[in-house]
């Protein structure tokens, strides 16, 4: 890993969101950074492709006024492995999230492991897009969050393209980067062995959190305490 000791300090964060939810999902976390007197930047992916979210975020990177930590959750893990090389980019932090090596794909990770019977990741329809199924959206997403907030997601999650989860990573960032992970330890969409065995490889320094594959938004203070930790350690504090 580089030597971050000599950058700013972080005061930049910028979060991205994974398959199945949007931006909208990571309100609590925002709440909390902003509250700590971190600027907080949302992305909203478009989850086209690969490289189309990370065109997104990108551009929200281009935008910062100095360094940032960048994280995401699920899908958005495999979305800021490729993203992070951005030169603005001082670490990274993986939220329940894939986090794939060079030439490796999400699918990859995703299968070694049986999924849960709660798990609704759907097969992708006529038009290549993949959904979850609205029966087992709030068990095998957001078990830890009420009824009411599942179906707020369920209806406000984008339309993502199967191709993403086929497309390799060509330069895993956190190769270069510092990289921070949480496990979801409850998870019913991404199995936590996954999580662990992922973050293991890479070198990852590990935070588990118990909650459900939406911990984001069950949790967001914990989370948002990693990501703050994050920011200080890559920032020399």
């Amino acid at each position: 890993m580089k030597n971050q000791a000599n950058l700013p300090a972080v005061k930049n964060i910028v979060l991205v969101h994974g398959a199945f939810a949007d931006g909208s999902g990571y309100k609590g976390v925002y709440e909390a950074l902003t509250r700590q007197g971190y600027q907080v930047t949302v992305v909203q992916n478009p989850l086209t492709s690969l490289k189309d979210d990370v065109t997104a975020t990108h551009l929200a990177l281009d935008a910062q006024d100095g360094p940032a930590i960048l994280a995401g959750h699920s899908w958005g893990g495999a979305v800021i492995t490729e993203a992070g090389n951005h030169p603005k980019v001082a670490g990274l932090v993986y939220i329940a999230a894939f986090q794939p090596d060079n030439n490796e794909t999400a699918l990859q990770w995703f299968q070694t492991a049986p999924p849960a019977p709660e798990n609704g990741v759907l097969p992708p329809d006529e038009k290549g897009i993949v959904y979850y199924d609205k029966a087992k959206y709030h068990a095998g997403f957001c078990a830890d969050l009420s009824q009411e907030e599942a179906a707020f997601m369920y209806a406000s999650q984008g339309a993502f393209y199967g191709q993403c989860f086929l497309s390799p990573i060509t330069a895993a960032a956190w190769r270069n980067k510092p990289a921070f992970g949480i496990v979801a330890t409850d998870d019913k969409s991404i199995h936590p062995d996954i999580q662990r065995n992922m973050y293991r490889r890479s070198n990852t320094k590990v935070t588990e959190i118990k909650g459900s594959h939406a911990l984001y938004v069950s949790q967001p203070e914990k989370v948002a305490a990693v990501i703050a930790a994050a920011a200080q350690e890559v920032s020399g504090n």
